[in-house]
């Protein structure tokens, strides 16, 4: 099969290659390096890649530590379930389905992919596959930042950073939806895009004062660093400061601050897809490409907008 490698921490997307590889087999399954009851192979149509995930350690070792380049990254995931493993249940041969892969294992940046099936769910057969790796680690990341870590709520207020990118576009809808009142961020020429996902108040970060927002019951931060820092002072008492740029280098005074690591989870997937299926939620793509020019891609010196999606079939 085709696969996207990496040999190279220090090189980065630059790093990257396009190669060929074994394609894991249903008779092999139970025998693959790290493989365990209930994975399943993926026939992978569309796939997405987290702009920094070459800096995690996972994408460098397996679940003991030891040493997996050349490793396929890539952790978002659509396609077509082709085979199963013993002990494989929730899941069926030719089901289509969507979710991240396991972050110690090859990704998805293949023509195949082996996944543990409770990390996957269902698609919906009018949803592109497209559509479906674009809101897989967006969504739940923006699901699980909100309710599960956020405990947010209909008549409070969240800060947003970034409300007009991938993740902080899928946060803006589901808030809004939940009955809270979002106020966005990010660079000036992003505000109408953070409007219309949804954002009822915008702060422009280069030209207006952040601390001029006042007091929020939930601070989303994606940037961290001074903009971090600066988010602290504007949780209310009982609020929460939620990041998932690492842990928070200020916290606020009379609230909680907590960072995570999104996991996948079914439940969540299976909401996420009933509101894009029913048109509630719409996804943020900058720019979709094939697996053949994946690596060009990844490597562009233009800004692009919103998510990039390898379309890993026509």
């Amino acid at each position: 099969m085709k696969a996207i490698v990496v040999t190279d921490q220090a090189a980065g997307t630059a790093g990257m290659k396009l190669v060929e590889r074994p394609e894991p087999q249903a008779a092999r399954l139970a025998s693959l390096a790290g493989a365990s009851y209930g994975d399943v192979v993926v026939e992978v149509h569309a796939s997405g890649f987290t702009g920094d995930e070459l800096e995690w350690p996972s994408t460098w070792i397996d679940r003991l530590g030891r040493d997996r380049t050349p490793s396929i990254p890539g952790h978002e995931v659509a396609g077509v379930v082709t085979a199963l493993s013993y002990g494989t249940t929730g899941l069926s041969v030719g089901q289509r389905v969507f979710g991240l892969t396991d972050w110690t294992r090859d990704g998805s940046l293949a023509e195949y992919v082996v996944v543990e099936a409770r990390n996957l769910a269902p698609l919906p057969g009018d949803v592109d596959f497209t559509v479906g790796a674009g809101v897989a680690m967006t969504g739940l990341t923006a699901w699980q930042g909100l309710f599960e870590h956020g405990h947010l709520g209909a008549g409070q207020s969240v800060l947003v950073h970034g409300a007009a990118g991938a993740v902080g576009s899928m946060a803006t809808q589901l808030a809004r939806e939940a009955g809270a009142y979002v106020i966005g961020t990010g660079r000036a020429a992003h505000h109408q895009t953070a409007l219309d996902f949804g954002a009822q108040e915008f702060v422009d970060l280069e030209n207006d004062a952040l601390e001029d927002v006042g007091r929020v019951d939930l601070v989303f931060d994606f940037f961290g660093g001074d903009i971090g820092m600066r988010s602290a002072g504007l949780v209310r008492a009982g609020g929460m400061l939620v990041s998932v740029a690492g842990p928070p280098e200020a916290r606020p005074i009379d609230g909680l601050a907590v960072d995570f690591v999104v996991v996948s989870d079914r439940a969540q997937l299976g909401e996420i897809a009933r509101r894009v299926h029913d048109g509630r939620l719409r996804t943020n793509i900058g720019q979709v490409a094939t697996l053949d020019d994946a690596v060009a891609a990844f490597n562009t010196t233009e800004r692009i907008n919103g998510k990039t999606i390898i379309r890993v079939r026509p």
